[in-house]
């Protein structure tokens, strides 16, 4: 099913013509408590009042959020009766809504991990979402995260797609200056990584290719918190999120997670560290491609990676990913010689397959070192 993406521009009309087509009569609205600050909310509780919709909002989760929060949701789902989810916020809030959804037609009341066991069964039950940053892309992947006994449990079904989306600039208004930037440079990172990935296809490129525009494009306008530069961001991401949807994040996001954990910048913060190193690596090592279309095609891509970044080819691409990086004005964690030994190890396997460049443990090691600082010894 093709998701429909609705620009509202403050206008919240066509949530309730999506509650109405849909014969919503019972809806769980899932939120982070920063979404009651924005005007969906007090539009869900008059529309309500209006028309007896019964209004469930469901907040009980946490920034990662854990299996038990969910299963608290499932519970709340079933027992009031629910025929539609509706999540606004960011990853954390539509994360909770997918494993909702994706549990909700399952035996049993997934005790003791019982939902995990199970294989994921199609659903229909209308689901839609509105992000409230412009960088995950969350909204139109197949991909959701959660933690089970603190480990991450990772799913991937279609079932996770949300059918609508909605827009609304007004949401990124509130937004941080450093949040705008890590926000920006996670879809700019999806973007390229999508591009280059071995899963990549033309479908999935020429998302890349709409993001990097609209980034480039906008950039300068969403730093400024214009209403603009805001929707062509969230449009950006959008357009992200669904060439990771099909192609899948490669070696950047493989090495940016522990970053994170080590040193607190933000996902977005880290990866951008990260692919502003890998691009160049990967434009000086194409002899070690293991895309299996070919190292010319790897060239090539590059090269288109270059020219949708406003380049003539993946060289003048490289200068041009490092400039807009390094203008976002982000600070370089150092590490020390610990560090840069969890580092080396820490980076998942399977997320590597999917680049195109062979990687190694001491290659990855050398990766770190350049895009980390070292702490220097007194």
């Amino acid at each position: 099913m093709e998701q429909k993406t609705i620009t509202l521009g403050g206008r919240y009309e066509p949530v309730a013509e999506w509650i109405s087509r849909g014969n919503i009569k019972s809806l769980m609205y899932v939120c982070g408590g920063s979404a009651l600050r924005h005007g969906i909310s007090g539009f869900l509780d008059g529309y309500a009042k209006k028309t007896g919709l019964k209004l469930l909002r469901f907040s009980d989760f946490t920034p990662n959020p854990l299996y038990e929060e969910v299963l608290r949701g499932v519970k709340a789902f079933r027992e009031n009766g629910c025929g539609a989810i509706l999540a606004v916020g960011g990853g954390s809030a539509i994360d909770t809504a997918k494993f909702i959804r994706l549990y909700c037609g399952m035996e049993g009341n997934g005790e003791d991990g019982g939902f995990l066991k199970q294989r994921p069964v199609p659903c229909d039950i209308p689901f839609a979402v509105m992000p409230t940053t412009a960088g995950t892309g969350s909204e139109s992947t197949r991909f959701a995260v959660i933690y089970y006994k603190g480990e991450k449990q990772s799913v991937t079904d279609d079932s996770c797609i949300p059918d609508t989306v909605f827009m609304d600039s007004k949401t990124l208004t509130t937004l941080p200056l450093y949040q705008r930037k890590a926000s920006m440079a996670d879809a700019l990172c999806h973007a390229v990584e999508a591009f280059w990935s071995v899963n990549s296809t033309d479908e999935s490129k020429k998302y890349s290719a709409e993001a990097l525009r609209l980034i480039l494009s906008y950039k300068d306008a969403y730093l400024d918190n214009t209403y603009e530069g805001n929707d062509a961001m969230l449009l950006a991401a959008n357009y992200a999120g669904r060439a990771i949807n099909i192609a899948e994040t490669t070696a950047g996001h493989a090495m940016c997670y522990k970053i994170t954990g080590l040193f607190g910048c933000a996902h977005g913060h880290a990866a951008a560290l990260c692919d502003r190193i890998l691009f160049r690596h990967m434009t000086e090592n194409t002899d070690s491609c293991t895309d299996s279309r070919g190292k010319e095609y790897l060239e090539k891509t590059l090269d288109d990676i270059g020219i949708a970044l406003g380049c003539d080819n993946a060289a003048e691409g490289v200068r041009k990913l490092e400039a807009i990086i390094d203008g976002l004005g982000f600070a370089v964690p150092e590490a020390d010689d610990r560090e840069f030994e969890i580092l080396k190890t820490s980076v998942n396997p399977e997320r590597l397959k999917n680049h195109p460049i062979s990687l190694e443990t001491e290659e990855i090691d050398r990766l770190y070192h350049k895009i980390l600082g070292t702490k220097q010894h007194d």
